[in-house]
């Protein structure tokens, strides 16, 4: 006698619609709600990996610094996805929006994000920092934060003329110091692990 496998099947995507690089926001907005986090890259789905223990210290930390520091126009969320274009979404670690904010949505419109930060894993360097600045720079997503880890180390950017230009960077003894998206001094080390 041997065992048989109940219960729904895993979610995964399409191997053929991955090779025709056929995907698009639509499919994504249709997902199940089990469905793994996943982002599109030109038509093809990539599941995002799960964080390590100290990046999601980092990420719920710096959410609730910034829920608590923000002005009340604007509101912070972990893990959303944002609507790049019609064959692209992004998994930002952190991001401000404008309100108001429909809370029963995973995905929004990259106009209605003020700030996208992506906190650096072995897993992700290359996307963090080569490919997605850009890709929120295109969306015109205003500011984006690149957090380093070990050490810990926070790049501020502003979106200037279409790319990204350096608003100020900190290390975990120091404060990062803003005037945009809002004036802030943020001291590293209250989300440091």
């Amino acid at each position: 006698m041997t065992a048989e496998a109940t219960g729904p099947a895993i979610w995964a995507p399409d191997p053929a619609r991955q090779r025709m690089k056929a995907y698009t926001v639509e499919d994504v907005l249709r997902l199940p709600e089990d469905a793994p986090r996943t982002e599109i890259w030109d038509g093809v789905l990539a599941v995002v990996p799960s964080p390590s223990g100290g990046h999601q210290k980092i990420n719920l930390r710096l959410a609730s610094w910034l829920e608590r520091h923000a002005p009340d126009d604007l509101e912070a969320l972990m893990a959303i996805g944002v609507i790049i274009n019609h064959r692209k979404t992004l998994e930002p670690d952190v991001a401000l929006l404008r309100k108001p904010v429909d809370f029963d949505h995973h995905y929004y419109e990259a106009s209605q994000v003020v700030l996208a930060v992506e906190i650096v894993s072995p897993s992700t360097r290359r996307r963090d920092r080569m490919e997605k600045p850009g890709l929120y720079a295109g969306a015109g997503i205003p500011h984006f934060w690149r957090v380093e880890q070990n050490p810990l180390r926070i790049f501020a950017y502003d979106l200037v003329g279409g790319a990204y230009q350096a608003a100020d960077d900190a290390a975990a003894n120091a404060e990062l110091v803003l005037t945009a998206p809002f004036e802030m001094k943020l001291p590293v080390r209250e989300i440091t692990p």
